[in-house]
């Protein structure tokens, strides 16, 4: 039997006990979306219409914003994804996949158009290639010219979207269409109602919602479409997304703002110049060239998508998961793999603020749905891989050197597997399929990405200095195993930044450029808790019982994390070795989470890589490998229930998914306050921006600007956080420190928000942030306040 046979066979008994159909036959293996296309976009020759139609709207000058949009997102996104569909059907053997992987090459198109034009044009003279016109000329002319060579959609395939279809909506797409409708339109006004300074309420029924929509695909699995349950997928994970990419009138997150940042002076200057900013964030295509793309062409101000458009990528992410895991798995397992990846924290607290990985992990995405899709050819499977390792490289410089960590782990994890079971493989041949398959990833897979992301970073963009600083943290890391220093209370890691600071700052100290130590002695700094919310009427009526709702919240979300880990091993182990197993993942799934699991580790045990790639994100992006070995572990612990054994891991997921996203917490109070749902809480303080900061940041920039000829630009300090924030508005030399040892004599003071209403200043040390209570003192002896709002404040 042939290792697709056997796959198809795992998956189609694996269905038949969960009541779901396999992969591919009948209404449960219709596409998520496109399925049902119009006859003039069926054809090459109305795509190709479309895109002259589209390419012609964008020459007009004074067109209003919509006709722009429109035209635009045919230009970059459907038209693209309509062409290369055809393609990628020669790569997976699904219709979903195809669609799904087909948008993936279509955001590498759209980077490589883009770098193009930035490339060529100025070679003939023209120092600012990126404008409408010729962004549009080139993606028009890109989407004909691969019209012309590119292999189409097979007829049969086309004509099965709609052999045997049902007139009216599918099964199930009203109660889930509805569900997701609200869970969408209230995940909107939640953030609004909180950025206008009103309370979290909607939000948390949004969330609410968003679980009720979960449950409802967990539940109706075996009798709604695919297409319905991955429309329901799409809308939850959105809906969890758009929470909190939504909050605040401006750019809000931590490595976001940097990211707009470098996006902004490749728009100013209408072409992107990596030499004039050598900087990893600036060689990131992800954020600098393919939204530049979006706003010219579609006339959606930049801020949007950055908020919107990136995270409306970004929601394809559980979508691919659940195909991937569908190819070896029935749906139950396919669906938890999704649910189990978008309820992991990182998800929707960190990502939103990566544009950059968002982006990878939809590339990395669609490349494990090529891993684990045995039927098609193994030549034409490794070539899509390998082009979409090269748009993660294009994308993100972190995410391809976890990649090729995963891929190296895992390529030497498979030749180590053969060697142990080489005199077994014959007597195992028929039996177990893992042992006799033919390993996907081979050597030149691991070297090709590591090639480029050195060639890429080094001689292209000249911004090789993060990979040498994170390749140094794996040398000391390796070499001081075990010898490091341990991170301590936030009380001594305030001692230790405080030792490191006078180290900095001696020389200059002695010239008198900083305040004097007996100065600064006199106002020593203390570090703060997180404070957490109030108690509610829940978190008292639990209180009276007894039970300590602080220890609670602390003990659910402890629980959660080891839960994770637990069942992923838990997994592994029923998988692999288990008589009733719940699938039987590919040979190449296996070793790749061992990649991963090794990365994870690695992270772990040197902190100094973690403070560069955080084990929380090394996690998410595992979860591309091993969720369905934590849903295997999942449904095998729930076997102690007996029949009611998926009923009690759907309510499990759903109850885990309404912890961690805060609902619990804010039911109950008594624990930290969460971004989505309030507007209080550490995220809330570090990196929302205020019009207040903004408005001091405005004044002070026209102060420095009347500085006269001749004279020095005035030093500017503000603490890291605010300075991230407001980093666009200022000219001159800025520092993001407050620190105490660290304050100037001469330079002006900025003082965020957060420090003129509550005292506090948060610095991000050895990975950790780090709150302590600010010596206003120190700034009113030493210095005077000459500006002033409800929100900021300006010393000299």
């Amino acid at each position: 039997m042939s290792r697709a046979a056997s796959t198809t066979g795992a998956a189609a008994t694996g269905a038949a006990a969960t009541g779901a159909r396999p992969a591919g036959t009948g209404p449960a293996g219709t596409s998520p979306a496109g399925s049902r296309l119009p006859g003039w976009a069926r054809g090459r020759s109305g795509v190709m219409a479309a895109t002259a139609l589209g390419c012609a709207v964008e020459m007009v000058p004074g067109l209003p914003g919509l006709p722009l949009t429109l035209a635009g997102l045919w230009l970059l996104l459907l038209a693209p994804t309509l062409v290369w569909r055809g393609t990628a059907a020669r790569a997976v053997s699904t219709r979903d996949g195809s669609l799904l992987l087909a948008v993936g090459l279509t955001l590498i198109t759209d980077m490589v158009v883009a770098l193009g034009v930035n490339t060529l044009l100025p070679l003939v003279g023209d120092a600012r290639p990126l404008t409408r016109t010729v962004l549009a000329a080139a993606a028009a002319l890109t989407v004909i010219v691969l019209g012309m060579f590119l292999p189409e959609e097979a007829r049969a395939a086309r004509a099965a979207r709609t052999t045997g279809a049902r007139p009216g909506l599918p099964r199930g797409a009203l109660p889930v269409g509805a569900l997701g409708a609200v869970a969408l339109l209230l995940s909107v006004a939640g953030p609004i109602r909180l950025n206008n300074g009103l309370g979290g309420g909607v939000s948390t029924v949004a969330l609410v919602a968003v679980a009720a929509l979960l449950l409802l695909v967990l539940v109706r699995r075996g009798r709604y479409p695919a297409a319905v349950l991955g429309c329901g997928l799409y809308a939850a994970s959105l809906s969890l997304l758009l929470l909190v990419s939504l909050r605040g009138w401006y750019i809000t997150g931590h490595d976001i703002q940097r990211e707009y940042e470098y996006f902004q002076l490749t728009l100013g200057g209408s072409r992107w110049n990596v030499a004039a900013y050598p900087n990893p964030y600036n060689a990131c295509l992800s954020i600098t060239l393919l939204p530049v793309s979006l706003v010219r062409l579609t006339a959606i101000p930049g801020v949007y998508v950055f908020k919107i458009v990136l995270p409306l990528l970004f929601a394809l992410t559980p979508l691919l998961v659940h195909r991937t895991v569908r190819n070896v798995a029935p749906q139950l397992v396919s669906l938890l793999s999704a649910v189990f990846f978008l309820v992991f924290p990182t998800f929707y607290t960190d990502m939103t603020y990566l544009g950059r990985q968002e982006i990878a992990f939809v590339l990395l995405g669609c490349a494990m749905v090529v891993v684990t899709d045995t039927g098609r050819p193994l030549r034409a499977r490794r070539t899509a891989f390998t082009v979409l390792l090269a748009g993660i490289v294009l994308s993100h410089y972190s995410t391809t050197y976890v990649v090729v960590g995963v891929l190296g782990i895992g390529f030497a994890t498979d030749l180590l597997w053969r060697l142990v079971t080489r005199g077994k493989r014959r007597r195992l041949r028929r039996r177990d399929p893992l042992t006799s398959s033919r390993a996907f990833v081979s050597w030149w897979m691991v070297l090709v990405p590591a090639v480029l992301a050195v060639v890429w970073a080094a001689p292209i963009t000249h911004t090789s200095g993060q990979l040498q600083t994170t390749l140094g943290n794996v040398y000391q890391g390796i070499a001081h195993l075990g010898h490091g220093q341990a991170t301590g209370t936030p009380q001594q890691q305030l001692a230790d930044y405080r030792a490191q600071t006078l180290i900095q700052t001696a020389g200059k100290r002695a010239g008198g450029s900083y305040l004097p130590l007996s100065t600064v002695n006199a106002y020593p700094v203390t570090a703060v808790p997180t404070p957490n919310l109030p108690l509610t009427a829940a978190g008292r009526a639990l209180q009276a019982t007894g039970v300590s709702t602080v220890t609670v919240n602390g003990l659910l979300r402890e629980a959660a994390a080891l839960g994770f880990e637990a069942l992923l091993l838990l997994g592994l182990v029923v998988t692999l070795r288990g008589r009733r197993k719940c699938f039987r993942p590919a040979r190449d799934q296996v070793t790749l989470t061992v990649g991963s699991v090794g990365m994870v580790a690695l992270l772990t045990v040197l902190p100094q890589l973690a403070v560069d790639y955080s084990v929380q994100r090394a996690f998410q992006q595992g979860l591309f490998c091993f969720a369905p070995f934590i849903a295997a572990g999942a449904l095998r612990l729930a076997r102690w229930f007996g029949r009611r054994s998926v009923p009690v891991v759907c309510v499990l997921v759903i109850g885990l998914f309404l912890d961690l996203t805060g609902v619990v917490p804010k039911v109950l109070g008594g624990y930290p306050a969460q971004l989505q749902l309030s507007n209080s809480g550490q995220y809330y303080d570090v990196y929302y921006p205020t019009t207040q900061e903004r408005m001091a940041s405005y004044w002070l920039s026209r102060q420095i600007d009347a500085t006269p000829q001749g004279r020095p630009e005035p030093v500017v300090q503000t603490d890291s956080f605010t300075f991230s924030r407001e980093q666009t508005l200022f000219t001159g030399p800025v520092m993001g420190d407050i620190f105490p040892t660290v304050l100037d004599r001469n330079a002006y003071v900025l003082l965020g928000t957060t420090t003129v209403v509550q005292d506090t200043v948060t610095i991000y040390y050895q990975g950790d942030l780090v709150t302590y209570r600010y010596p206003m003192g120190l700034l009113q002896s030493t210095k005077d306040e000459i500006y002033s709002n409800e929100g900021a404040e300006i010393y000299r």
